[in-house]
């Protein structure tokens, strides 16, 4: 559940919905992976101040719903997220890294999606403009 995070100088809800797929679609997520996969992500939690509030894997893709502090843009977060996974998951699933030639295990792009805890993007601009 996200929830404010009060810094020195600021306050934040910052929530974000991301779907990252796998180099060329592959099919690579078992509950093996999956299981690796989630355990990173409580590392980076504790390392980044990136709290993790959905984690949902299909075979070929990952979807995410993330709150983070204020210092990191969308990008960072992808970039960060996308790194770390790709080097412990090639480390600890090898069979992975030759399903996946190239030693790329993310697809390049990816979907960001923000999300708000206070309403609808026509509920916000009414607040704004009023």
């Amino acid at each position: 559940m996200s929830k404010y995070i009060h810094k020195s100088h600021n306050v934040s809800v910052l929530i974000n919905h991301f779907v990252c797929p796998v180099k060329y679609r592959k099919v690579v997520f078992n509950k093996e992976v999956d299981k690796t996969l989630k355990e990173i992500y409580l590392k980076i939690f504790k390392r980044y101040e990136i709290s993790f509030l959905e984690i949902g894997t299909d075979r070929d893709h990952v979807r995410f719903l993330i709150q983070s502090v204020s210092k990191y843009s969308v990008t960072e977060i992808v970039r960060m997220i996308k790194s770390i996974t790709t080097k412990k998951i090639f480390e600890k699933h090898p069979e992975v890294k030759k399903h996946l030639w190239g030693g790329e295990f993310w697809s390049d792009g990816i979907f960001a999606n923000t999300v708000s805890k206070f309403g609808s993007e026509d509920t916000i601009s009414k607040y704004v403009r009023n």
